[in-house]
């Protein structure tokens, strides 16, 4: 019995301090974590930014302030090369709040969370893949955005690195003398980026993976 009577004692102890230091917390204002939480971003503290932003979303969801809070930490995250992070709260913010004007920015930076993952064209382009559709998703819906000649210009570089990396694959299937393996390859990357460079050496490789195939 004391020992129960003991253990009431120790949780309402605990209690009441984790209270004490809510109430406490609670004494900033929305305007005065949002004041925070912009200092912290300019000076580049975006961890620091981050909890006066999230801290604004938590105790006063329904202030003016906590629109900018969501959109602020994603840009936080963003600074951080949190990309993971970043697609996340973007896509959050896009979803709770389609009609809102930073949309077109929200989905340029979605973009290029996953542009500035581009890798060497020997490695996975999943990220080349992601970041082209979410820019073609900018120009198509909002055209007159001032993001979208950055955005042409990007799905350029990402289509370069689509194209370099069919034409790495589809010379290691020729090297190892996989040729239907390779013309496939050839004849992928020149219909789908057929203005590239590669498209060009590959219709050569394609009459010699064709010829090769047929001595199999």
């Amino acid at each position: 019995m004391k020992k129960l009577l003991l253990l009431f004692t120790i949780v309402l102890l605990v209690s009441g301090c984790s209270l004490f230091e809510s109430s406490h917390e609670m004494e900033k204002s929305a305007e005065e974590l949002v004041s925070e939480g912009s200092s912290a971003f300019m000076d580049e503290k975006y961890k620091n930014a981050i909890k006066a932003y999230t801290d604004l979303k938590d105790w006063y969801p329904f202030s003016k302030y906590a629109i900018l809070a969501e959109l602020k930490i994603a840009d936080s995250y963003y600074h951080l090369e949190k990309y993971d992070e970043a697609v996340l709260a973007y896509e959050a913010f896009e979803k709770m709040h389609p009609k809102n004007d930073a949309v077109p920015y929200v989905i340029y930076r979605t973009g290029l969370c996953w542009f500035n993952q581009l890798d060497t064209v020997d490695r996975d382009q999943t990220p080349a893949k992601n970041s082209m559709d979410q820019f073609k998703r900018l120009i198509d819906q909002y055209p007159e955005s001032e993001y979208v000649q950055e955005a042409e210009e990007k799905i350029q570089l990402c289509v370069e690195n689509l194209s370099a990396h069919e034409f790495y694959v589809a010379n290691f299937y020729y090297k190892t003398k996989k040729y239907k393996s390779a013309l496939k390859r050839y004849e992928s990357l020149v219909t789908n980026y057929p203005n590239s460079k590669e498209s060009k050496e590959a219709l050569n490789k394609i009459i010699e993976c064709r010829a090769l195939a047929n001595k199999i």
